[in-house]
């Protein structure tokens, strides 16, 4: 009877044992929001202020978001006259193989056809269709490697961080045939945080608005008229007239892969107010992965902007800053001059929180020198940035506030003095020099 007890006490007691001694696995953070994702951001796409983020700086796989890079750089080629979208595309064999795999989303191309640029953009932008992407990539860049480049760079310029892209299209590299770029790993994938994710949206929206004309577009027939007619359904969702449409959506990009789980990158306009969510690796209550779960927490972060926020103005144009409203200036027929904000300075914030905001002044440090600025000087000429601190409180600050209305710039022409009266104010800055040394030496002797 005791052995017999004994041995269910043992059993009773492991468990606990190897609980103490390997830990129990971690449990998914707790959503403010009530979402289930690997990350998250929502942002005000005007300002670009932080509304709301969840575990936003970690990398994670992007699948088809990527191609909002893709975009941005084939717009830039269109307004740099480099490529036009009339112009037409050859199929590759790369492309025509990558078009022929009906596991990916594709619109197909003949070995022999020709595309122009617009049409493979619109199978692009709706239908995320992949060999299309390659093609503009192609297109611009002569291969897909060396789009990689372009990619890289432009990454950098816009401030991403914590990114690798391996291809254009988001896929893993597994499904581009053994073609994948130069230097890539074949099962490599892209990856992102869903801060980067965002900055990279909201750039994209700030210089190309009218990528949002195409990514509105619900369904087109590719190639109508043709035998290679294909309806593009996009997979957005939220899209008017889709099974989850929510109000005011008009875009931007979705992504699923096995290692992505279910992304969305999506924006949503009512009134004035346009904000960005990013989903990464959304899944149910029950940790399951799907369209729903991607579009449920997008609703949730867009139901949370447009209740919770107001755009407010923070600052008006011509704010000047009681510390310190002028600038010292050298060798300039004026001895100072005014400084003020250029433009007004709006945000989404919390309703009842604009009294907790207060602006900072941020010189540009390398256009002083001993805290002055040198003379010839153009009204105008940006010499600072405003930086909003709230006083209380969490606050994420901003995506990105350069070009943004946040500069403090100069409020006028100050021409450089003549050689006359550089030559006197040198004369001036001497005798100045001597006068107080001389007084610093007469005060020493009578301490």
């Amino acid at each position: 009877m005791k052995r017999e007890m004994r041995k269910w006490v043992a059993l009773l007691i492991i468990p606990f044992v190897l609980m103490m001694t390997f830990g129990t696995a971690p449990a998914q953070a707790k959503s403010t929001l009530g979402i289930h994702v690997d990350g998250a951001i929502l942002i005000d796409a005007d300002s670009g202020k932080i509304l709301y983020e969840e575990n936003a700086d970690t990398p994670l796989g992007i699948a088809s978001m990527s191609k909002m890079m893709t975009e941005y750089i084939l717009f830039e080629a269109i307004k740099e006259g480099k490529i036009s979208w009339d112009q037409e595309y050859k199929v590759t064999d790369y492309t025509y193989a990558i078009s022929q795999d009906r596991r990916l989303s594709n619109v197909p191309l003949r070995k022999d056809g020709t595309y122009t640029i617009r049409e493979l953009y619109e199978a692009l932008a709706i239908y995320s269709a992949n060999a299309a992407t390659i093609a503009i990539a192609e297109t611009i860049a002569g291969t897909e490697t060396e789009f990689l480049k372009l990619m890289d760079a432009k990454a950098k310029e816009i401030g991403l961080v914590d990114y690798k892209f391996v291809n254009s299209t988001g896929l893993n590299n597994e499904y581009l045939q053994g073609m994948h770029p130069q230097g890539t790993g074949a099962n490599d994938e892209n990856v992102m945080p869903a801060k980067s994710v965002a900055r990279l949206a909201f750039h994209l929206m700030k210089d190309y608005p009218e990528v949002l004309e195409t990514t509105k577009i619900n369904s087109k027939i590719f190639r109508e008229g043709t035998t290679d007619a294909i309806k593009m359904d996009n997979w957005n969702f939220m899209l008017p007239g889709f099974v989850y449409e929510y109000e005011g959506v008009d875009g931007l990009k979705t992504g699923t892969t096995d290692f992505a789980g279910h992304c969305f990158t999506g924006t949503a306009k009512r009134g004035d107010k346009r904000v960005i969510a990013v989903v990464m690796k959304a899944v149910d209550a029950n940790g399951v992965g799907s369209y729903k779960a991607r579009f449920d927490a997008t609703r949730a972060l867009f139901d949370y902007g447009f209740s919770q926020f107001s755009d407010e103005e923070l600052l008006p144009a011509g704010y000047q800053f009681e510390e310190q409203k002028t600038l010292p200036v050298h060798k300039g027929k004026e001895k100072t001059v005014a400084i003020e904000v250029k433009e007004p300075i709006k945000a989404m914030i919390k309703s009842n929180e604009k009294d907790l905001y207060e602006p900072q002044l941020v010189l540009d440090e390398s256009l002083l020198k001993d805290g002055a600025l040198e003379a010839p000087i153009k009204k105008g000429t940006v010499v600072g940035q405003v930086k909003l601190v709230k006083k209380e409180g969490e606050d994420y600050g901003f995506i990105d506030s350069k070009d943004l209305g946040m500069d403090v710039v100069v409020t006028d022409d100050v021409e450089k003095a003549g050689w006359f009266s550089l030559m006197m104010s040198a004369i001036g800055d001497f005798f100045a020099g001597i006068w107080e040394s001389a007084t610093g030496f007469i005060k020493g002797l009578f301490k």
